[in-house]
């Protein structure tokens, strides 16, 4: 009796655990949408704004604290909020675009945007995924919460002030038409870079209040019509007078289709939500079920809030661009050739930055959503006669590289084959042998020098051995799917140029480096010297930009002995800068130097990868030390939260898989190449409803080195997961220690994925 009575006892925790683990938690509470947020232009903590959106949302909210059209929309260091938008911004250096916003006000009228901007505190702002709040000094309260054509507001006045609301239709074309009788408003709004003619974004907004008074006014000089119910022009707004005290909540829904698919998505997204209360709720349990897809345990409550804070953020981009017709079909206005379209369209994403990180992740998470996204990829290409490198929404051709092709074949190695792949090849064979009317990354620039002599000649194309680097990578992916599917054609067109990295490399200074025309090298090189044949960065940072063939830049370098001693100055070295052609700071250079890892700058994306290329060339225990000094030492969930711009879901995305012990070195391969887990117990539950689970025991801030791993039971000496056993379930088991074992993972057979042999 007594045994039973200690077993029982025993027990007892361990089935307080698994019956709390099999529930879902709040973990909403752990993220602060403030991550990343005390950013400017000098100098980027995350470039983030407090986003208030559901997953890859169509339409975003933020409070607005700058200037309208300025793409530092909201920044932490600020005193005053001037609006709360809807938004679509994923990058402040691309702007952002459909933008309208509304603000409180009290006692007389104010509508310019520096008049009727009201202090607050951070002491009285709420952040999370589902809601955001301020009080602010004046008595008035504003709260957003989200769906995903639009949101949900509540504005609380004080008492004996008259109580104003005021709808800012910003910088360019707007109207607005006031129906007192119906207590709403509608119109739209017309702003933005990279939008076809005649681009509109329709809106609906609805108010649970009688208007006391209403009128229409101009931005710009401020001019008020009062009792006017409809404007329209450049910067058209309106304003409403309600009573004192009043609490109204306020119901919107934007469409970019026509004003009666915002009706719709009005009536369909909010018409069954009683009150700001319901809307709420239901937020929450969106972000709760998502978050809890991905249980850890272990690790301290911040490195809690670091790995949710990211996960969010990893869920953001691309936004969906589609709506939902009466019958319940996908259609969409393209913003590529300003058509209507039937089925699926996403968009605002920069995929020089997320091939790396964000898009291998959600191939973990959302293989649906990504079947239907490389599908739209293909429609785009055919709307706009290229593919789209960063959409925002419409095509900008910022940055550079192909990395569409990237993509496409990054699912279809992981089973996700929803699209045709010989029209991918197709199309990227367009792509790779043309340049298109938008930016570098465009088409291809300097694609005949690059054919032929294979290379991007410098002084010739702008970061030429940048784009030769990243020409080579994308034509490896193309040569991977034609290999996949068959394609004997495309295959042997892309087979020769996939190695063209070696071509930009010298071995006698150890390098990329910039090449001439005649094939001779650039002068005086200098390989701290940023800017000219590279982009955002210098030589030290792009020559490891190889991540289809780690084998042939080792090879390169004179053998892995010389690779990892290279390696290891990388990390450990002065911080030197030459400006270059930038001819000053750059906050990515500033970034760097604040990191103090050498010449490592995890704050731009071509040397995120770099930390794991251990695993290739006999070392694995130093990419374990050097992922999990990144992790601890770069980033937060405070406002200074990232090591720089956090571009669109890869900065997080990049912890995200980190913080598991996984990178995606080379996308179009089915690799994860092993770090160190931060956490004791990661559970992933995948979208089939099949869970993953990856352990690691002994795991502690000091016992970052893997001694020993087994997968399914089975010793496991390799230093990759393939994505076949992480989505068919199973378990991941690390023992850790604190000191390296030499021993495991050194072997040829247990190195990743690379093109070429080592010699």
């Amino acid at each position: 009796m007594m045994k039973i009575k200690i077993f029982t006892w025993l027990m007892l925790p361990l089935l307080g655990v698994v019956a709390c683990y099999g529930q879902s938690r709040d973990l909403v509470k752990y993220v602060n949408t403030l991550q990343g947020t005390d950013s400017e232009w000098a100098l980027s903590y995350g470039n983030t704004y407090p986003t208030v959106g559901l997953p890859f949302a169509v339409h975003f909210f933020s409070p607005q604290t700058g200037k309208n059209g300025d793409g530092w929309k909201y920044t932490y260091k600020a005193s005053t909020i001037r609006g709360f938008q809807q938004v679509h911004q994923c990058s402040p250096w691309m702007g952002d675009y459909a933008v309208f916003s509304l603000m409180p006000g009290i006692g007389s009228l104010r509508v310019g945007e520096d008049q009727r901007a009201l202090a607050f505190s951070h002491d009285n702002e709420v952040a999370k995924p589902h809601y955001y709040s301020v009080k602010f000094e004046n008595g008035i309260r504003a709260e957003i919460s989200p769906v995903e054509r639009g949101a949900h507001m509540r504005f609380s006045f004080p008492k004996n002030e008259k109580a104003f609301l005021v709808l800012d239709g910003l910088l360019k074309d707007s109207q607005v038409q006031i129906i007192p009788s119906e207590r709403k408003i509608i119109g739209y709004v017309n702003n933005g870079r990279f939008v076809p003619q005649g681009f509109k974004n329709y809106f609906e907004i609805t108010f649970d209040a009688d208007f006391k008074t209403f009128g229409t006014w101009r931005n710009g000089d401020s001019t008020v019509q009062a009792g006017s119910k409809e404007r329209h022009g450049q910067g058209a707004g309106a304003y409403l007078e309600f009573k004192p005290g009043t609490r109204v909540e306020v119901k919107l829904a934007s469409s970019y289709i026509s004003p009666q698919q915002a009706s719709l998505n009005l009536s369909r997204e909010l018409g069954g939500n009683k009150n700001f209360q319901a809307t709420k709720d239901k937020a929450f349990k969106i972000w709760n079920t998502l978050l809890n897809r991905v249980r850890v345990q272990g690790g301290t409550e911040a490195e809690k809030a670091t790995f949710y804070s990211c996960l969010f953020r990893a869920n953001l981009f691309s936004r969906k661009f589609y709506e939902i017709d009466k019958q319940g079909n996908p259609y969409y206005y393209s913003p590529y050739d300003g058509e209507i379209h039937n089925g699926y369209m996403y968009t605002d994403n920069g995929f020089w930055d997320t091939f790396r990180a964000q898009f291998p992740l959600s191939n973990i998470l959302h293989p649906q959503m990504q079947g239907r996204y490389m599908q739209s990829l293909l429609d785009a290409q055919q709307q706009a006669g290229f593919f789209p490198t960063w959409s925002n929404p419409g095509m900008s051709g910022v940055m550079i590289g192909n990395h569409a092709i990237s993509l496409l074949t990054d699912a279809w190695v992981k089973g996700i084959r929803s699209f045709d792949p010989d029209s991918a090849l197709t199309a990227y064979y367009h792509e790779s042998t043309n340049k298109g009317y938008w930016g570098g990354s465009n088409g291809r620039e300097g694609w005949k020098d690059y054919f032929t002599k294979g290379f991007v000649p410098y002084g010739q194309v702008h970061e030429s051995t940048a784009k030769t680097l990243e020409y080579a990578y994308d034509d490896f992916c193309a040569y991977q799917l034609a290999k996949l599917t068959g394609n004997e054609f495309y295959q042997k067109v892309f087979a020769r140029q996939m190695y063209n990295y070696q071509n930009v490399f010298d071995k006698q200074v150890g390098f990329v480096r910039g090449r001439l025309p005649s094939g001779q090298w650039r002068a005086d090189f200098d390989p701290f010297e940023w800017g000219g044949p590279f982009t955002e960065a210098n030589a030290w940072q792009y020559t490891w930009s190889v991540m289809h063939d780690i084998n042939g830049l080792i090879n390169l370098m004179g053998g892995q002995d010389r690779f990892n001693a290279k390696l290891d100055s990388f990390f450990t070295m002065e911080q030197t800068i030459n400006y270059g052609s930038y001819k000053q700071e750059i906050h990515e250079m500033r970034e760097m130097l604040l990191a103090k890892m050498g010449q490592y700058a995890h704050g731009n994306q071509p040397t995120q990868h770099v930390p794991y290329l251990y695993n290739f060339s006999g070392q694995p225990w130093k990419a374990q030390q050097r992922a999990r000094k990144v992790m601890a030492q770069l980033y937060n969930a405070t406002e200074k939260g990232y090591p720089g711009d956090e571009d669109q879901g890869q900065m997080s995305s990049w912890y995200v898989l980190s913080a598991m012990g996984l990178y995606s070195v080379c996308p179009g391969t089915e690799e994860y190449v092993f770090g160190s887990p931060v956490f004791q117990r990661v559970a992933l539950k995948l979208e089939d409803g099949k869970e993953f689970l990856i352990l690691a025991k002994n795991n502690s801030p000091q016992n970052v080195y893997i001694q020993s791993a087994r997968l399914n039971g089975e010793l496991y000496d390799k230093n990759y997961i393939r994505y076949a056993d992480i989505v068919k379930g199973g378990e991941l088991e690390f023992v850790m220690g604190p000191r390296p074992n030499k021993e495991r993972g050194i072997s040829p057979d247990s190195r990743p994925f690379s093109l070429s042999a080592l010699q």
